[in-house]
């Protein structure tokens, strides 16, 4: 919040009006409302899920297993990354092995990164560059990436972000955008449990708008989906739609993570592609039978202690050498901030709810996320956070190293869930294309339809699953024409 109001007071928000006063949410992280949600400034990073992920009931006797297996879903990583136009270095572990190389070779290590990594590795912990969805070379008529550590608000377009697909797809006429349009609720068929229109609201004019079509995709993220299933409550679905499971908007998750700063005595100079990261996979699993702990593992730079500063000691103001010399005099011992994102299992009440103590000025209530793990997460947490500790202690052994500090994230990262997958109609929503089991011609798609987050960013996994069921849809749209 305190980023959005400097960026605003500032004026250097470039999307001042992505979100909606009104339509917030409690426990949401982010509120962007804007056309392509979040990824229109996120930082980019693409990495992969692993086959445990989706296997966690058969393997480990824990939570639930995903009804896709990891060849056909990995086939749309694939597609999915050449799509976004990802940048990325092969992971070395024959675990990870790959059916298609990455689009494009690897972002180059910059210096910090090349000397974080040779501090990393003595350690006996591999790490490599993380996959980015970041032009190395012109690509997709984008173009190559300048590395000029803006990529929240990229100015060249090398960062993918979704106008650049919607824009593509305007001017070819294959779709329409109705702006400032909010969805109020869907509604169903007198005859049938098809969703026939979907009612809305033109916020400039408050004139009331309909949409009718022979088939519905709710494509609106992990919180916006699932409040559209409760909102359309009706006598017949008094829970909302797709909700005979009672399911819409539980097993609401994300993962956990720990971050130490590590002090070291390497010169690091902060502010170059400070998003590019290193990562290991070399924890992304776990043999069965051992305790159970699932992780990536990041390095990043850090610029705390180290900022260069506009004025020094004896109040001198400091600008161009000056305020260069006295910043590199200053860097004699670099910052890394470590971090690892752990796997987690939501609970059934981990829950997303209509808030009717909250309203929008159309008196819709709003959501409400509560995250709440299950009891198995819970239990091995203490041996999760012993875990990281011997981690964080390995690396500061070396270069002379002294952890400055550790945290725990006080939420659940790269969220999704509501709208879980599966095969049976009793404990699921959608089945692996997002089809809803109570609703022949309403899909839910990406994050919404994750019975788990794993223990690395999302956004990959959201689109390849969105693709596989862009491929199911098609295929559909003729029976419902």
């Amino acid at each position: 919040m305190e980023y959005r109001r400097r960026s605003l007071a500032y004026g250097e928000n470039a999307w001042p009006g992505d979100f909606i006063e009104d339509q917030a949410a409690k426990g949401i992280i982010s509120r962007t409302m804007a056309v392509g949600g979040s990824a229109m400034h996120w930082g980019g990073t693409c990495n992969r899920f692993s086959e445990q992920d989706l296997r966690l009931k058969s393997m480990y006797g824990l939570y639930t297993d995903w009804p896709i297996e990891w060849k056909e879903l990995e086939k749309f990583y694939c597609e999915a990354e050449r799509r976004l136009g990802v940048s990325g270095e092969p992971s070395p572990l024959p675990e990870d092995a790959r059916s298609e190389p990455y689009p494009m070779q690897a972002m180059e290590l910059t210096y910090n990164l090349l000397e974080l990594k040779k501090w990393g590795e003595k350690s006996g912990i591999p790490f490599w560059s993380t996959p980015q969805a970041k032009n190395t070379v012109a690509y997709g008529g984008r173009a190559q990436c300048i590395r000029c550590n803006t990529c929240a608000i990229c100015p060249t377009g090398a960062r993918y972000s979704p106008d650049f697909t919607f824009k593509q797809l305007l001017a070819k006429n294959r779709i329409a955008l109705h702006d400032q349009t909010q969805i109020r609720r869907l509604v169903l068929d007198e005859a049938s449990t098809k969703v026939a229109a979907a009612i809305a609201v033109n916020r400039a004019t408050g004139e009331a708008v309909e949409f009718r079509a022979p088939l519905f995709v709710l494509a609106s993220g992990y919180a916006w989906s699932p409040h559209l299933l409760l909102l359309s409550r009706n006598s017949r679905f008094p829970n909302g739609l797709a909700n005979r499971s009672g399911l819409v908007g539980r097993y609401m998750n994300g993962h956990e993570f720990i971050s130490a700063f590590i002090e070291i005595d390497t010169k690091i100079y902060p502010g170059m592609n400070e998003t590019h990261a290193l990562i290991s996979r070399q924890y992304f699993r776990c043999n069965p039978g051992d305790p159970y702990i699932r992780h990536d593992l990041r390095i990043w730079e850090s610029a705390v202690g180290h900022e260069p500063r506009l004025r020094a000691k004896d109040g001198k103001l400091l600008l161009g050498d000056d305020l260069l010399n006295d910043w590199r005099t200053r860097a004699q011992r670099g910052t890394a901030r470590v971090r690892g994102y752990y796997d987690v299992h939501p609970d059934r009440n981990s829950s997303l709810t209509l808030d009717e103590t909250a309203t929008n000025k159309f008196g819709d209530p709003l959501p409400k996320i509560e995250h709440r793990l299950d009891s198995a997460t819970v239990a091995r947490q203490p041996a999760t956070r012993q875990h990281f500790q011997k981690i964080f202690e390995r690396l500061a052994k070396n270069n002379n190293g002294k952890i400055l500090s550790t945290g725990e994230g006080g939420y659940l990262d790269h969220p999704a869930g509501g709208c879980r997958m599966g095969t049976n109609p009793s404990n699921s929503v959608c089945d692996s294309f997002g089809q809803t089991h109570d609703h022949e011609n309403l899909f839910v798609v990406g994050s919404p339809t994750l019975p788990n987050a794993g223990c690395t960013n999302g956004t990959l996994t959201f689109v390849a699953l969105t693709l596989r069921s862009a491929e199911r849809i098609a295929a559909q749209v003729p029976k419902h024409a």
